[in-house]
Order: C-alpha cells, then structure tokens, then sequence
C-alpha cells in the first residue's frame, strides 16, 4: 500500500512502457496509413474518436469503481481482524482462571490461545497470497503442526484446535458461560473474516470488461491519430499516444487494485497489518521478544 500521495514518473513508466510502445507504434501506422493510403480517398469523420472516448470513460470508471471497492471491502476486514484479534487476546488473558485441582499453568493456556491466533494470521495471509510462509509454525506445538498438516485449508484447521480448545476450556470450569458465548463468537467473526477475503481472492473480475476496455483504448488512438493528422500532421503520433496514455494510466492503476491480496505496492498491506497484530499480542502477553514494524520500501510503500 502507498505511503506518499505523490507516485514517481519513473514508477508509472516502468508499469506503462510496454504499452506505450504499442501505442506509439499503433499511432505511427495509422499515420502512415493516413498519408500514403486514404489520404485522397476519403476523410476520418471527428465524431469517431468522440463517440469512442465517451465509452472509455465509462468502461473506465467502471472497472475502476468496482476494483476499488474490492480493495476496501478487503482493507476493511483485515481491519477487523486487528481489532477482533486484540479482543481474543484480552478475552485470553482476562478470562481464563485456574482451578485449585489444575496441574497445568493457567499461563501457558493463555500463551497457547494467543499464539495460534498469530498463527492463523500469517497462515491465511499465505494462503491469500499463494505463497508458501511457514512463520505461523513457530506459533504453533508439535502436535498442533502434526494435527493440521492433513487439512488443505491450514488457518481453517488452526481456528479448529481454537475452539476445540475453548471447548475443554468451558468444560474444565475455566470460563463460564457468558465468556464461552463471547469468544466462541469471536471465532465465528474470524471464519466470517477469512471467507471473506478467500471469496475476494477467489473471484475473478470479469475478463470481458478488461479485454473491452483495452481494445476500445486501442482503436480510440487509431482513430484519433487518423483524425488529427490531416491538422498536426507527424505530430498526431504524439498526441494519439499523449491521450492513449492518459486513459492507460488510468486503466493501469484501477486494476492494480483488482487483486488487493497480491504481494505489490498498490495492495493491501497484509506484512505490516499482521506484524502489528503480532506486536500487539505478545506485547498483551508481557512477552520481551517481539519482533520489529514492517518498514516501508523506500519510504514509498509496505507490503
């Protein structure tokens, strides 16, 4: 996710070259068309390229309309998963209470509750990139590893050691009802969560808007190359590709949000929003061992 509300010129030319060059060459052979093959033979009507930009804008718009909502419903759920993830902590921490019979530190139960929620953070963040991050193994046990290893989906398997555990917990008298209530539904709102952002990651956005809206980009700068060449003459190849740029630009950086739980700069910031969860927690459990912010790249952005 940007930092800076200014993006650098070298950053948009280095996302824009390869179709710059297209329309640069699109733009050279329309006028090269126009001079040497229909130039005595009939005239582009104006109305073409108009009528052509008006439909882009709306193409346009669209899809980045829609793309941005797709990147804040996803901010807005890993919004809630700090602020719900805070709450099993403190419920951890404040509502587990020891039984005189108990053999077992009530601490470590606590630890435990804590630590697979980390774990589930970082699994479903590499779940949701499709990347391979075994970090939330050193939140987990043994056995706990052993337990979900035969699960294909590995932050749904860790949220069911959590309420397995919470089960026992309620059984064995170490939360009474009203708190079983309270942190079961917590589980609930992370498996809301992670089904959410799985049905983001999972749903494709319409190829037919994207293909559409790249091909109208390309006819539209034929045609208004054709147009203004018979006025600016060789100059109609930079102004095709001036305006061509614009609505590329454009186009480029909607659907840089299309996928907002990809590993790149315009995405969600899964890195840093679940090292902040991670600090919080532990920080919540008194521990002295917490790891380092994500810092921004180039002061520019963070993943």
């Amino acid at each position: 996710m940007y930092l800076t509300q200014k993006i650098r010129l070298s950053r948009i030319l280095k996302n824009t070259w390869q179709v710059d060059l297209i329309m640069i060459v699109s733009c050279t052979g329309a006028y090269m068309i126009r001079t040497f093959l229909i130039r005595h033979h009939f005239e582009i009507p104006a109305i073409i390229p108009t009528v052509l930009g008006t439909a882009i804008a709306f193409f346009v718009g669209f899809n980045n309309n829609q793309a941005y909502d797709r990147w804040w419903e996803a901010r807005k759920i890993w919004g809630s998963l700090v602020n719900d993830s805070r709450s099993w902590a403190r419920a951890a921490i404040s509502y587990i209470s020891q039984n005189e019979t108990e053999t077992t530190p009530h601490t470590y139960l606590k630890q435990r509750l804590v630590y697979r929620q980390i774990a589930f953070l970082y699994a479903l963040k590499a779940n949701l990139r499709g990347a391979v991050d075994e970090t939330y193994g050193q939140y987990l046990s043994p056995g706990e590893l052993n337990e979900i290893k035969t699960h294909t989906n590995i932050p749904n398997a860790i949220l069911l050691l959590q309420s397995e555990c919470l089960q026992q917990l309620s059984k064995d008298n170490k939360i009474d009802g009203f708190r079983f209530i309270e942190m079961n539904q917590l589980i609930v709102r992370f498996t809301d969560a992670m089904g959410m952002s799985e049905r983001i990651s999972n749903t494709v956005f319409p190829t037919a808007y994207i293909y559409f809206t790249k091909a109208f980009i390309w006819l539209f700068v034929v045609s208004l190359t054709l147009v203004t060449s018979t006025q600016a003459g060789i100059w109609s190849i930079f102004l095709g590709w001036l305006v061509g740029f614009v609505y590329v630009s454009t186009q480029i950086n909607g659907m840089s949000l299309m996928n907002p739980f990809e590993n790149n700069s315009a995405a969600i910031p899964l890195n840093q929003i679940t090292r902040t969860i991670e600090i919080n927690l532990l920080e919540m459990l008194g521990e002295s061992n917490v790891p380092d912010p994500v810092k921004p790249i180039n002061e520019e952005y963070v993943l």
